[in-house]
């Protein structure tokens, strides 16, 4: 599936399985923050709208604008974190790698690397749109 030219009505048919779709104020900030720390690659990027691939997993992120007339606008806070509970898991990123990228992208590292009891090496990143990214290699 070639991402940068699918259309939005095949793209949407092609979905399934779990989705995500992060609200952000800066679509493309927030797509420079995830290639250049974590290495996804985003698709179709403008003001409004992206298309991430991290490994096989594809999700969205769209601008607050687009939000417009769904309910979902009026229940995000003024300030971040905006994503607070939730932690994006990236199980295939080096974490020493990520951490480093993201501090240089000016990330807030909520949790130093550290070796956890459940078996992986992980740090935990919140990037400016308050999302908590995870990312984690088997020990």
């Amino acid at each position: 599936m070639d991402y940068e030219t699918i259309s939005p009505e095949e793209f949407g048919r092609s979905l399934s399985g779990l989705g995500i779709n992060l609200l952000v104020r800066d679509v493309r900030r927030q797509c420079a923050f995830l290639t250049g720390a974590f290495g996804m690659t985003a698709h179709q990027v403008s003001d409004d709208f992206a298309i991430l691939r991290y490994g096989k997993q594809v999700f969205q992120i769209h601008s607050d604008g687009t939000y417009h007339a769904n309910p979902l606008l009026g229940l995000l806070p003024e300030t971040p974190p905006r994503g607070a509970g939730i932690e994006i898991r990236l199980y295939d990123s080096d974490p020493e790698a990520a951490v480093e990228k993201a501090e240089a992208a000016g990330a807030t590292i909520l949790q130093a690397l550290a070796d956890k009891p459940h078996g992986l090496r992980e740090a935990y990143i919140l990037c400016e749109n308050g999302y908590a990214w995870v990312p984690s290699r088997v020990l």
